[in-house]
């Protein structure tokens, strides 16, 4: 609580120097609907659940790769693996999300590293209970998650905190940095890092790049990818909805962050397809 309670500060602040929280906010209406909707649960539940209906029929069938870019040589005989994003897949950190949107601002690394320190992000709806019933099915969990190397032991401690198998024979839970080749964002390097030695029979995230490194083409490019990939989804790809942050935001303004936050906006607008009546 000690490493949150600077969190609470920072926003303290940032109220008392001006930055009013009724002030607008992009994040508002997707934080509220992640945090309080039984929309979301529900619609998190029926992913969970479909993904636990087609565990058998992947388990059986010794040719299913969830990867196939990185799914190499001989993989039938290898045991089975299934790989899940962490945040907003696994985990939901909407308390991290609405202190952003109350202190009018933004993800910042000086404030998520002290949020996930303190282990505060509680279950998705209906993972829980899909990976364990996986795990009995002798299914490996790995966890590929962007969250940096140096908060890996307070992801672990988060996710053992609720029951969620985390293995001590091997590292399965792969951040980002956490090797050399593993520097970038992309997920494909450990993506290839589990099928090395696994069959990986599927994957769950609530952002394109955890299925694909193509995530921050523009709107036609990530349209075109999913399309290619038609038939992963819903099958072997299980994706969560996650409306207050990813790359089919930033797609609407080139991935460009350091665009000032009116023009950013301005372009989100200019990309809608409207109704002229």
């Amino acid at each position: 609580m000690k490493a949150f309670t600077k969190i609470c500060t920072i926003a303290l602040l940032a109220l008392a120097t001006g930055a009013c929280s009724n002030a607008q906010n992009d994040g508002l209406n997707g934080t509220l609907w992640l945090q309080s909707s039984v929309e979301f649960k529900a619609n998190a539940l029926g992913t969970y659940r479909l993904g636990a209906m087609m565990l058998d029929a992947a388990l059986e069938d010794k040719t299913w790769t969830a990867v196939p870019a990185e799914q190499r040589g001989d993989f039938a005989a290898k045991p089975p693996a299934v790989i899940l994003d962490v945040d907003e897949t696994v985990l939901d950190n909407s308390l991290y999300q609405a202190w952003v949107v109350r202190a009018n601002g933004r993800y910042s690394s000086k404030t998520w590293g002290p949020f996930v320190d303190a282990a505060l992000s509680k279950p998705v709806p209906g993972s829980l209970a899909f990976i364990k019933t996986a795990a009995a099915k002798g299914v490996k969990i790995f966890y590929v998650t962007n969250r940096s190397a140096p908060t890996e032991a307070a992801t672990r401690k988060n996710l053992v905190k609720f029951g969620y198998p985390v293995d001590t024979s091997e590292d399965t839970v792969l951040t980002k940095g956490e090797k050399k080749a593993w520097k970038s964002s992309k997920k494909s390097p450990r993506r290839a890092h589990v099928a090395a030695k696994h069959r990986v029979i599927m994957v769950f995230g609530d952002n394109f790049g955890d299925f694909v490194d193509g995530y921050k083409g523009d709107m036609a490019a990530r349209q075109a990818l999913y399309e290619k990939h038609a038939d992963m989804w819903g099958r072997k790809w299980f994706m969560l909805a996650n409306p207050t942050y990813g790359s089919w935001e930033s797609a609407a303004f080139g991935h460009d962050w350091r665009k000032p936050g009116p023009e950013r906006r301005q372009m989100k607008r200019d990309a809608l397809e409207a109704w002229q009546p």
